[in-house]
């Protein structure tokens, strides 16, 4: 049994084929198909050879020799639509129409007139009827005939990469400036270049107006500048194609398993596999984003700060996915109430917000279990119905968040919430080990996936920003990540970003 990994309008691409428990079995003729529509819809990913070598040199060189900040912010534009394009050649259009009406809603909110709380709710109408159009319908059509037992047509509409993102990014930018008119932008280019940026474009970090706004017309690129963007950019590559893909193959393969198959060795391995996948291969991509954005003279916030060292679930939110949880905290939490309105109040929006974040991740029961499995334990451990906080003990308390983390990312992996039971029931009480699953388990322990998650684990801590290494050894081990990472592409056609679906 294999599991294709594919990407067809944000839901794993599914063949016309015999399958069991949604999981799929090919034939030669399906993967050539499949194959060749991959070919034709292939994203211009940051691990990509025709990004590496001809994509980023050229747009970079040409760069360095723009003479102003204005046509170097011309020459960003034109870039970003052609990387946004290069996947999706007619979406790029409905990127360019979602920020041509935001940008007129900005500037009718900034005059501050009658009209500019209606224009204000009539930009956030259309921004979520846009986001709900091309990424929910078809799940919600799904649900509600499931519900009422009806047979709605389910719409088949093509999910826009990075919709989630972008939209969430305009969004940000006309609140602020509903909030303070100041931050209108007159120019239209400018509020492009935001959006469109290509090194955060298609999966973030998701990065607030406010932040960048005064980066856009005034920035500096020095050599010291560049040369912490490029090594940035060089060890997100290598987290992303030398451990995430690198164990995310294990992880693909044991969530695909089925029947007998599936034991408590095998769905362990695939929970602790698709851990560091997932943690790597996104935080990998906004070490890229950021390290990009340097070599363009920009400043990117954080998006991760070592979220499995965390000791409870607070923690984790505080440095998991930094610019999607503070954009839930600004504009949805707080214009709730927050915590301002007594213990009940703050506990619905607690469930309000992850509710929406899990539905943000996809259109799938999945991602909303997941979403609100991590709310109750935050409220669980804000009324100190688990006293975590009691927990002298700092490795139980991590022990603690890391199951929690395992077994709730299980949720998040799995292709339905029958396959999610099913692995976590094997977790806990999948104690009879037969032979086949036994051989499954050994045959995944290459010395290639040991040593990448032995890499994963160490590089999920701050323990090596302790050691102080010597400049010229720093470079020389980023020169040798960057030749491994060029020798894994060369052989390697297992490449997906898991966030380019969201």
């Amino acid at each position: 049994p294999v599991r294709f990994t594919g990407i067809s309008g944000g839901r794993p691409m599914v063949a016309p084929t015999k399958y069991k428990e949604n999981h799929i079995f090919f034939n030669h003729k399906i993967l050539i198909s499949n194959l060749r529509f991959l070919r034709r819809y292939q994203r211009l990913v940051f691990s990509s050879t025709v990004f590496l070598f001809i994509f980023l040199p050229f747009t970079y060189l040409l760069y360095l020799i723009m003479p102003s900040v204005k046509a170097k912010n011309i020459l960003l534009t034109a870039a970003s639509l052609i990387f946004y394009a290069f996947g999706e050649p007619v979406t790029v259009f409905l990127m360019i129409f979602s920020v041509a009406v935001n940008y007129y809603a900005a500037v009718l909110i900034s005059k501050n007139n009658r009209f500019c709380k209606l224009s204000f709710i009539c930009a956030v109408i259309f921004n979520l009827l846009i986001l709900g159009i091309f990424k929910y319908a078809g799940f919600f059509t799904e649900t509600i005939n499931s519900a009422l037992h009806i047979n709605i047509p389910v719409p088949d509409i093509r999910l826009p990469i990075g919709i989630s993102f972008f939209t969430f990014q305009i969004l940000s930018y006309v609140a602020d400036v509903y909030k303070d008119k100041s931050l209108v932008q007159k120019k239209f280019l400018n509020v492009l270049l935001y959006i469109s940026l290509f090194p955060q474009l298609i999966a973030g970090p998701v990065i607030k107006y406010y932040d960048i706004s005064q980066q856009i017309e005034n920035r500096s690129l020095t050599p010291e500048k560049t040369a912490s963007g490029i090594k940035r950019f060089i060890c997100g590559l290598s987290k992303k194609i030398l451990i995430a893909n690198t164990v995310g193959n294990t992880a693909d393969a044991m969530f695909a398993l089925t029947g007998n198959d599936v034991g408590i060795l095998t769905c362990w391995l695939g929970a602790a596999a698709y851990v560091i996948q997932i943690y790597f291969d996104f935080s990998g991509y906004s070490d890229m984003a950021i390290g990009l954005g340097k070599m363009f003279g920009f400043d990117f916030m954080e998006n991760f700060n070592y979220p499995y060292i965390s000791e409870n679930m607070r923690d984790f939110w505080r440095r998991w996915h930094i610019s999607i949880s503070s954009w839930f905290k600004e504009y949805l939490y707080i214009p709730l109430g927050g915590n301002r309105r007594g213990k009940f109040r703050t506990a619905l929006n607690r469930i309000i917000v992850f509710f929406f974040t899990g539905l943000w991740h996809g259109a799938n029961m999945t991602f909303i279990v997941w979403g609100l499995v991590h709310g109750l334990f935050l409220m669980l451990e804000s009324y100190h119905i688990i006293p975590v906080d009691k927990i002298k003990s700092k490795l139980l308390k991590h022990l603690y968040t890391m199951l929690v983390v395992t077994v709730t990312f299980v949720i998040f992996r799995a292709e339905n919430l029958s396959q999610a039971w099913l692995f976590i029931k094997e977790m806990f009480t999948g104690f009879n080990i037969d032979s086949q699953s036994l051989s499954i388990f050994t045959q995944q322990l290459s010395p290639l996936f040991a040593a990448a998650m032995a890499a994963g684990i160490v590089f999920s801590t701050p323990v090596i920003r302790k050691i102080k290494i010597p400049e010229y050894i720093s470079y020389a081990g980023t020169l040798a990540m960057l030749m491994l990472c060029i020798i894994s592409l060369s052989s390697s056609t297992f490449n997906p970003f898991i966030y380019l679906q969201f």
